[in-house]
């Protein structure tokens, strides 16, 4: 096994995921396997709990695992799956210790930083760098470790000594340090400033870590004399002094990174088995790239949030919109609105903020309202859905964006004025969102439905479905996407509380079970509670009440299922589905258990579609996430066409520039989803 340890210094924020995502890229395009390891020094057990303007956003996983959102840049740079314990925190390592402490396995003895839980961080490191990640199931060749935090930390501390250790304990041959440092350029000089580069290094090398590269974070490409510079005061050759400048797109910081050596550096540094051959992977990197940068039409969505002051709260949500926005060849404005600022009391308060709102809103093609949590800004979000739905324009909810569809919807079409979320409102006589039984709310960590789950496609007639139809004859058993929020349905005869169901005059004889219509004895209202008959049967019919409408492949002979990544904690009241489904909002996706709806879509609309999972996790920027897709594709008007030519793109339509010549790899211009052949 190969570790590549990557740390920074002068700030935080630097660009280290980058330039890790960057280095495991051009050494998987080589052909080895790639795995990636993320240390955070903050206490925190993980991320899930933490504010979007604190860290960014949490990045879920396909174990469930909250995670740094260093691992979506991993996941999406290297196309791999990660695991929780590919995100290694402090508390996470000091409640390993505690816990092997108080079982007694140190037999007596005073436990301390050193050795302790130094020797705990190497442990961890060793074991988890042969997890396999790729889906072929191999064996990792090259762990790239990033060190969070800027080196100096007190907390960063325990890891530096860890390392320290760890490349005696792995030998030399098998371990390589890149540091990565700010070389600023004041205006008022114009000179680039080597100095801050110099102290980090020298603060690393006193804590025994001697860097091999030092990769040098700027606005514009280093002089020689600069870099000669940088060589003499931090103890290493000028080719191992790497530059890496803003650039006009992430794609090109992996080719950056292989122009200047890096590639033949780390072949004679770690001899790796690397054969001289020509490396597909990142031609097709360039040619992302290239096409980047002559994208000349722009197709605007406007992105209603609550913590859009921060682009970093939403950066899966951002690259799954650029990845999409890329394969329909047009570049991608995002028009950041706060959904406060849409709500009426804004008008009253700031004015001059509500209609400059309005108009980003008027004036975009298509509308997201991704999740979140909290009463703020929730009204703000209902009125950008009733003017997305009203108006015909391309909208998508994803997680608490799919929930308040159902909201909105049930207010202004079903007349339900007082529906909401029991989030916002418990009082609330129409609680179309309500908490998940298995929701703890004295816990805050990990009590949300996390992880990788199933959805089943209730009918093929749906836009969703078509995406997965058209495109599972090129899949063999694992399909779409990466998820979020989830509908629940609770013990079904009775829902535990009379009063809720009964309150639902609509329907409130009957509700959807697993796809079909039953009748509820509203007369016995224990029927079903978990204290009388339990969860999953009814002592009236004798049946389980929790079946899926069908198994994969029933409907129809391609697989009709996806695989989805989630985090969420409130869910849609099922019983409404008949209800909403009447009046036009159909659910067409549920899990495999029957009991929660995952997609939803409204008829006689270009396109109008919630999903309560995070569809965004899963995109990568050569396979582009179908919801997303499909947003951009209904925002430039070509939706229609997509579907009616079977999910697919020319070339005339998608990586064409405005001369008509388009790119030369079929694989690429022949886009079809959601599987591209990516070696």
């Amino acid at each position: 096994m190969k570790y590549i340890l990557v740390t920074g210094g002068v700030i935080s924020g630097i660009g280290k995921g980058i330039i890790a995502s960057s280095v495991g890229t051009i050494l998987k395009s080589c052909g080895l396997h790639v795995t990636s390891i993320k240390i955070d020094p903050y206490i925190n057990i993980d991320a899930g709990t933490f504010s979007p303007y604190e860290h960014g956003e949490v990045f879920v996983l396909d174990d469930g695992g909250e995670v740094d959102l260093d691992l979506g840049n991993y996941e999406r740079f290297l196309d791999i799956r990660l695991t929780k314990d590919n995100n290694l925190t402090t508390g996470k390592i000091y409640q390993y210790v505690i816990n092997k402490e108080r079982k007694g396995d140190y037999l007596g003895k005073t436990v301390q930083v050193v050795p302790h839980i130094t020797d705990a961080i190497q442990e961890w490191v060793m074991r988890q760098a042969l997890i396999p990640v790729d889906e072929d199931g191999l064996e990792p060749q090259v762990c790239v470790i990033e060190l969070g935090g800027t080196v100096g930390d007190i907390e960063s501390m325990p890891f530096i000594e860890a390392f320290r250790q760890f490349q005696f304990k792995v030998k030399r041959e098998n371990f390589c340090n890149i540091h990565v440092s700010l070389v600023p350029q004041p205006s008022s000089t114009g000179e680039q400033k080597t100095k801050p580069t110099q102290n980090s290094v020298r603060e690393l090398r006193g804590l025994g870590l001697s860097p091999d590269l030092v990769v040098c974070r700027c606005s514009n490409p280093l002089d020689t004399a600069v870099k000669e510079k940088i060589s003499m005061f931090c103890h290493v050759e000028p080719e191992q002094v790497i530059c890496v400048h803003d650039v006009s797109s992430i794609y090109r910081v992996p080719l950056l990174l292989e122009e200047q050596g890096v590639v033949d550096y780390f072949l004679r540094r770690l001899d790796l088995p690397i054969e001289r051959q020509p490396r597909k992977m990142l031609m097709k990197w360039k040619e992302m790239a290239d096409r980047y940068d002559r994208l000349l039409e722009t197709c605007s969505i406007a992105l209603v949030g609550k913590y859009t002051k921060f682009s970093d709260s939403y950066a899966s949500v951002i690259k799954a919109l650029e990845h999409s926005a890329l394969a329909i060849n047009h570049k991608l404005e995002i028009k950041y609105i706060d959904s406060t600022d849409l709500e009426p009391s804004t008008l009253q308060e700031e004015p001059v903020r509500y209609h400059e709102a309005w108009q980003k809103l008027c004036s975009a093609h298509g509308v997201l309202v991704p999740g979140g949590f909290g009463v703020r800004g929730t009204e703000g979000k209902i009125q950008a859905i009733a003017w997305a739905r009203k108006q015909k324009k391309p909208f998508l909810g994803v997680c608490l964006g799919m929930q308040l569809a159902v909201v909105e919807f049930s207010r202004n079409v079903l007349g339900w004025q007082d529906a909401n979320s029991t989030e916002f409102d418990p009082e609330t006589t129409h609680p179309v969102v309500i908490d998940m039984p298995e929701h703890n709310p004295g816990q805050m960590g990990g009590t949300m439905r996390l992880g990788k789950r199933r959805t089943l496609f209730q009918t093929k007639n749906s836009v969703m479905s078509s995406f997965q139809r058209d495109s599972a004859s090129s899949l063999s058993d694992r399909v779409l996407e990466g998820g979020g929020q989830s509908l629940e349905q609770f013990s079904w005869c009775g829902w535990g509380q009379r009063q809720d169901l009964s309150s639902l005059r609509c329907h409130e004889q009957v509700a959807v079970v697993g796809g079909r219509v039953r009748e509820i004895p509203l007369e016995r209202p224990g029927c079903g509670d978990r204290e009388a008959g339990g969860r999953g049967s009814c002592e009236h019919t004798q049946e389980p009440l929790h079946q899926p409408a069908f198994l994969p492949g029933k409907l129809y002979g391609d697989p009709d299922y996806l695989e989805e990544r989630h985090r969420h904690r409130f869910e849609v009241n099922p019983v409404l589905k008949k209800c909403l489904e009447d009046q036009g909002l159909k659910f067409v996706g549920q899990d495999v258990g029957g009991e929660r709806m995952e997609i939803v879509e409204l008829e006689d609309h270009p396109f109008f579609v919630g999903v309560q999972y995070h569809p965004e996790f899963l995109s990568r920027p050569i396979k582009p996430s179908p919801p997303y897709f499909g947003l951009l594709l209904a925002s430039v008007g070509r939706l229609p066409h997509y579907l009616q030519k079977g999910c697919r793109l020319s070339p005339r339509d998608t990586y064409s520039d405005r001369s008509g010549s388009s790119s030369p790899d079929s694989e690429i211009t022949e886009l079809k989803f959601p599987s591209v052949n990516h070696d």
